[in-house]
């Protein structure tokens, strides 16, 4: 062997790249900064549309309904003639006169009810079939029969049944929004993957910890799809239960007020009926995002 062969070798080679690396600077990571410009963006990109729009719609409404022989009330007389309901939704001068607060209040009572119940119902009901063939095709097509039934045909039955206005309006609630809880709950126990079952098998899960472990946390974004449609069809419900039953509620306040020719507090009302019903329907589909971690039903 070579001198030059022995140097080549005893000598060791060190890599460039390798001791490049070994000097590389620090960089630690930066504290994300508040950027409000981009947060006053988002919210005026969601916020003013809609104020646009509704500013446009109230324009309009002001100039169709602004001449005496209109028989629709404009904007500045709905204000005008109903502004207490507007500006104090929660006075109390008596048994019947007081705020569209308090009579909110009351019919969403009835509405946690009515819709409590046909949630703990659904959801079972609807595991069932979802769980068994036989099930379904003994109930299914009944229930996709009764589901069509409006909601106010069911009432003279209630009243006849419970002869009192408050469990029969509960009733009606119960009626109505039970079947799109059964329905998308039986969907999503239908399309839990076989690979959890297996695992159920294997680890010998009996019925209560399937359903509870297993089959709930699987089938979470249906069901609470069928909640949200619940929730809504349910406060459509009370709102029309209530314009027969009398009471205190918003729909009886309604029918009152048509009868009294006071239209300035139906829309009044209306709006308040909107209002709610929108907070509703977000309130369940936040619930619903929270639980299920942000995952949708197919």
């Amino acid at each position: 062997m070579s001198a030059l062969a022995k140097e080549e070798k005893l000598s060791p080679v060190i890599p460039a790249a390798k001791s490049q690396a070994n000097v590389l600077p620090f960089s630690g990571r930066q504290a994300a900064k508040f950027d409000a410009g981009r947060i006053a963006a988002a919210v005026t990109s969601s916020v003013l549309p809609p104020i646009v729009v509704l500013a446009m719609m109230l324009g309009v409404w002001q100039v169709l309904c602004s001449s005496p022989d209109a028989s629709l009330p404009s904007p500045v007389q709905v204000w005008s003639d109903a502004r207490d309901l507007i500006v104090d939704p929660f006075f109390h001068n008596g048994s019947q006169d007081i705020g569209l607060g308090w009579r909110v209040l009351v019919s969403l009572e009835r509405v946690a009810y009515g819709f409590g119940l046909a949630a703990i119902a659904g959801v079972i009901v609807g595991a069932i079939i979802g769980q068994s063939v036989w099930a379904m095709r003994g109930l299914d097509p009944i229930f996709q029969v009764l589901r069509t039934v409006p909601p106010l045909a069911w009432l003279p039955l209630s009243l006849a049944a419970f002869q009192n206005a408050n469990p029969s309006a509960i009733f009606v609630i119960f009626i109505t929004s039970i079947w799109p809880i059964i329905i998308n709950t039986a969907v999503g126990v239908r399309n839990i993957p076989q690979d959890y079952r297996n695992v159920a098998q294997v680890l010998r899960l009996n019925q209560f910890e399937f359903f509870f472990k297993i089959m709930l946390p699987s089938a979470a974004p249906y069901i609470f799809t069928g909640l949200r449609i619940g929730v809504g069809l349910s406060w459509l419900a009370i709102v029309a239960a209530e314009m027969l039953t009398g009471g205190v509620g918003i729909g009886f306040f309604i029918w009152d007020a048509w009868n009294s020719s006071r239209l300035s507090d139906i829309i009044v009302a209306l709006i308040y009926i909107g209002i709610v019903g929108f907070a509703l329907d977000k309130l369940v589909a936040a619930l619903g995002r929270f639980i299920t971690r942000g995952a949708a039903a197919n």
